[in-house]
């Protein structure tokens, strides 16, 4: 099982590698790498640029700790937004983005979901909460040893005790947006998701937060990758820390950072 998982990653990694390579060579085009949970920000933005500057914006999608390690592999992406710090430390760490061109840019809170009408409103819980709200069935979370979303959220539940117990319980996906599909379904009963996901729904609740202090800061991190640094990428940059782009960040639920965060 495990030989094959990793087969299928390395498929889809091929694949989106592909992808990228055969699109974002054309000139005057921006392809920007953007955690999952940035979806419908992104959508907003790029068609925001495209309109005023008059180039095209790929967006690729995924989990950050797939498109860190696209990156790593070689995939062409001009600009890489992370769902958490980690992962931008890892290609700093390896010199594989300009460590110039850094900035912490945006904030986010972690909630639990349910689907809609099935539980009671939002509170702070706690891990007895979290197993009422459970039942029998099984907690959605992104993959909890490499996706933001997921780390987070295991962090949470150890915050709170409850990690051994419900472990076997966590139905694993690749992102937060799979993650929070699973519940707007109805094949899982609860998630954990963040709250901009759980905003984007109409299909879900948000039935909890975790308490202050059990769940580590939520920062999205921006960069350039090492050797893109070009006129494209920079007026991408620069419109993606305005005006247009932080209001488009805030209307989805962001916390908008006020400056560079080292």
């Amino acid at each position: 099982m495990v030989r094959r998982r990793e087969l299928i990653g390395l498929v889809a990694v091929l694949a989106l590698l592909w992808g990228v390579a055969a699109s974002g060579a054309r000139a005057g085009e921006v392809t920007v790498f953007a955690a999952a949970s940035l979806k419908d920000a992104m959508d907003q933005i790029a068609q925001g640029y495209e309109a005023s500057q008059g180039q095209r914006v790929v967006v690729s999608l995924a989990g950050s700790s797939a498109l860190a390690r696209q990156i790593d592999y070689g995939a062409p992406a001009d600009v890489f937004l992370s769902a958490n710090v980690q992962w931008m430390d890892y290609l700093e760490n390896k010199g594989l983005i300009e460590t110039a061109s850094r900035i912490d840019l945006l904030g986010n809170q972690l909630v639990l979901v349910a689907p809609k009408g099935r539980a009671a409103s939002e509170s702070t819980v706690d891990g007895a909460a979290i197993r009422a709200l459970l039942g029998d069935g099984r907690l959605a979370m992104a993959l909890v040893d490499a996706v933001p979303a997921g780390q987070y959220g295991k962090a949470g539940l150890e915050a709170l005790g409850i990690w051994d117990v419900l472990r076997d319980r966590v139905a694993q996906v690749d992102n937060v947006r799979a993650a929070l599909a699973l519940v707007a379904l109805g094949e899982a009963p609860l998630g954990i998701v963040y709250r901009t996901d759980a905003l984007a729904s109409d299909a879900v609740d948000i039935v909890g937060i975790f308490p202050p202090g059990t769940v580590p800061d939520i920062v999205y991190s921006v960069a350039v990758p090492k050797g893109r640094q070009r006129a494209e990428t920079s007026a991408f940059m620069a419109y993606l820390t305005g005006p247009q782009a932080r209001a488009a960040f805030r209307a989805q639920g962001f916390v908008v950072l006020p400056g560079p965060g080292r």
